[in-house]
């Protein structure tokens, strides 16, 4: 699979969401998205950044983000995230992983001098032409939406 750059067409994914809904990138054509690449609901970090997104979401919202998390975490247990968190943005389910792939979001990691493949954390940012705008990989969980007004030079 060719790496994805800055100013290349997203590709078209399609999922299921928390409420087995499906969901795909052309069910927001004209919309800028978020999309947003975590490894496991209800860890340290993953919280921390979709909750960060969450606390910013009007303001997302109101600059005409819309946004998507994917894990490849079960429909039910982004029900258990969604409801602890009170997120308000859909999550997709992608256990077979095919989401990540496409984005180049799964490869290899290592940690503690072990190599294994996992959810490489990363943020898209997609246009209203369905371009991606800006790519984000070294992600500030805490902080993440300031990161991408900065990325982006907005705000």
């Amino acid at each position: 699979m060719a790496t994805l750059k800055e100013g290349d067409k997203a590709p078209v994914f399609s999922g299921l969401n928390q409420d087995d809904k499906s969901i795909s990138l052309n069910d927001f054509s004209g919309k800028k998205v978020i999309l947003y690449f975590y490894p496991k609901d209800n860890t340290p970090g993953c919280t921390a950044e979709a909750c960060n997104l969450n606390d910013n979401f009007a303001d997302l919202t109101d600059d005409g983000f819309v946004v998507v998390g994917v894990s490849p975490d079960s429909a039910t247990a982004h029900q258990k995230f969604i409801a602890k968190h009170n997120l308000q943005f859909n999550l997709i389910a992608d256990t077979q992983k095919d989401i990540l792939q496409l984005y180049n979001a799964w490869g290899e990691k290592k940690m503690y001098g072990k190599t294994y493949m996992g959810v490489l954390r990363k943020t898209f940012i997609i246009n209203e032409d369905g371009i991606i705008e800006k790519i984000i990989e070294k992600i500030k969980t805490k902080d993440h939406t300031n990161q991408i007004y900065t990325e982006l030079k907005i705000k």
